[in-house]
């Protein structure tokens, strides 16, 4: 299953995400097929940049996000149907 998850980079305790689209059996910062984004939780204020083009692509072939991914989605795309 093809799944819209978050890919952790940075250093310790100063992390920053990618928005990665990747199969599901992957591990967490490994392979992925596509970059959609990222977010930036410790910046003042929250950095959050996502290709709205290329997720709803992604979310109509039948991608699923995780939770997390769904809610910073929505944040960035309020009327798509993440």
């Amino acid at each position: 299953m093809v799944k819209i998850r978050l890919k952790r980079m940075g250093m310790k305790k100063s992390p920053f995400y990618r928005i990665v689209v990747t199969d599901s059996r992957n591990t967490r910062d490994g392979r992925f097929i596509e970059e959609i984004g990222y977010y930036n939780p410790v910046s003042d204020p929250v950095e959050l940049k996502v290709d709205a083009e290329r997720a709803k692509y992604w979310l109509s072939v039948g991608a699923q996000p995780t939770d997390t991914t769904r809610a910073l989605l929505n944040k960035a795309m309020p009327k798509a149907e993440a």
